[in-house]
């Protein structure tokens, strides 16, 4: 009853209803729309790793510090001294160029001499011995044969002839000048003294193919002699022993002129000449260049090599290069070409590569190389430094040991 009375009462109760649960409402929706925002924003942030970036990058930067301060040997200035270490600035200098073969030194082909009898005989005496120096003419050894003997026989009984056909014709020269002997006489005394003359001349031209002077002839001994100056090479003369015509006995050869024989490649026969300068160097003289001449090219190839044979002629007389013995032989082609060198020593092997130490800021860098040329002692550096960088000339392998040693340290 009272609220049928009152029913503008009851309306306003229903509105203001209305009016808090739509404020509720809002709210609500309200809060539901700012929780996103802030979670997209939150989501966001941790992108944002600047400092952690940074951090990452310098890291790494020390690692590479860290990894080429490994690389280099630090050394002291006395350590250095100690060592022997000496460093050269890199140069690109003028440089002839050259055809650089391996060769092996030979005899003067031209003067050498296999020594041997031209008749068998029994050697009695040996009067040079290996590595004798011999004049011409100079007896090597003493034989006896037997053959010689009745050779020298026979010259004795035709010299005998002759001297009684001589003395037969002069006796008829005389006769027949007075006339006291026929003509037919004089001229049979004539034909026999021609004939014993013929046959003395036999005899001694018998001898002398057997290479003794009939004249100087004693019994059936002779001497084997060297036909011209050098040096005993090889000895094959035994006491008491029979040589044979068809075995040398001693070999002398003239060595103050050597030839060197190499084989020069295709590629370089365009490049030389006959005539052209040579410089050959041994393992037995580091450092010293012995100066030759090309003096022979031949005009056909092996075909299984592809390779030429060439000769260089080099004066020997102080007798220091020795038959047998290898060289390297850098002939002279004309031209010329800028290039870096350094003494062949500074070049070592690591690891089976090329190496050379480099001077660097506080210490020495071991610096992979390709290697050129080597001639005269030196070696030509094709790549792995450059003009003006500073390499290790003298004392590179106390390096090397000193590297090994710290290799073999962090193992």
């Amino acid at each position: 009853m009272k609220n049928a009375h009152n029913p503008q009462k009851h309306g306003l109760k229903r509105l203001a209803s209305w009016f808090l649960v739509g404020s509720l409402s809002a709210t609500l929706l309200a809060g539901c729309g700012d929780k996103p925002k802030a979670t997209e924003k939150d989501a966001k942030q941790p992108e944002k790793t600047e400092p952690a970036s940074k951090g990452a990058t310098t890291s790494g930067q020390e690692k590479q510090e860290e990894k080429g301060a490994e690389k280099l040997l630090i050394m002291s200035a006395e350590e250095s001294q100690k060592a022997g270490i000496k460093v050269q600035i890199l140069k690109l200098q003028e440089k002839v160029e050259q055809a650089v073969v391996t060769a092996t030194i030979q005899a003067n082909q031209d003067r050498l001499a296999h020594v041997a009898p031209r008749v068998p005989g029994r050697i009695i005496k040996v009067s040079a011995n290996l590595g004798d120096k011999v004049k011409t003419g100079q007896s090597l050894a003493l034989l006896d044969s037997i053959e010689l003997g009745e050779a020298r026989s026979s010259y004795l009984q035709a010299a005998s002839e002759a001297a009684v056909a001589q003395a037969g014709f002069d006796r008829a020269q005389r006769l027949q000048a007075d006339n006291i002997i026929p003509e037919k006489e004089f001229l049979r005394a004539r034909a026999e003294h021609e004939k014993a003359r013929a046959a003395l001349r036999a005899a001694a031209d018998k001898l002398h193919m057997m290479g003794v002077n009939p004249e100087k002839l004693a019994g059936s001994t002779f001497p084997l002699t060297t036909p011209f100056a050098g040096t005993v090479i090889e000895k094959k003369a035994v006491l008491g022993e029979l040589a044979p015509v068809d075995q040398s006995l001693f070999t002398v050869a003239d060595l103050s002129t050597l030839w060197i024989e190499s084989d020069l490649f295709e590629k370089d026969l365009g490049k030389v000449k006959a005539g052209a300068q040579a410089a050959v160097t041994v393992s037995a003289y580091p450092g010293e260049v012995f100066k030759g001449r090309l003096t022979y090219i031949s005009s056909t190839m092996d075909k299984e090599t592809r390779t030429v044979k060439a000769r260089v002629e080099v004066p020997n007389p102080d007798g220091r290069l020795k038959p047998e013995m290898f060289a390297t032989v850098a002939i002279g082609t004309g031209g010329s070409a800028k290039a870096l060198s350094v003494p062949e020593d500074a070049v070592l092997l690591l690891q089976g590569q090329p190496t050379v130490f480099v001077a660097e800021s506080g210490g020495f860098e071991p610096r992979a190389v390709e290697v050129g040329e080597r001639t005269q002692g030196y070696a030509v550096l094709k790549s792995g430094v450059a003009a003006g960088e500073s390499v290790v000339v003298s004392g590179a392998y106390a390096l090397k040991a000193r590297l090994l040693k710290s290799q073999i340290g962090a193992e």
